[in-house]
């Protein structure tokens, strides 16, 4: 079970938190952490994004939100997907 979870969104250009690129999280667990990426088909998955992020090599910001901003966006994509937009819900999607 995990410890606690740190969500960012993924912004840049004319991405905000309320319309981002995409949404990652860090599980946090007593014996380290894991970090996801969410899919255009809103499942979770494995990414490195967060560390390339810290150490400088990711092209895009990424903004810590609130669990309740990160329901948010989880709403946005599903609403864009329901839309048929042509959704970026995150990383290797």
């Amino acid at each position: 079970m995990s410890n606690g979870i740190t969500f960012y969104a993924i912004i840049g250009r004319d991405a905000t938190v309320e319309r981002p690129l995409g949404l990652l999280r860090r599980l946090r667990y007593d014996n380290g952490w894991e970090d996801e990426g969410l899919r255009r088909d809103l499942s979770w998955r494995r990414t490195p994004i967060i560390i390339e992020w810290e150490n400088g090599n990711y092209g895009h910001e990424l903004v810590e939100v609130t669990h309740e901003q990160a329901s948010k966006i989880v709403q946005y994509f599903r609403d864009k997907l329901a839309d048929g937009a042509d959704v970026t819900a995150g990383p290797d999607s």
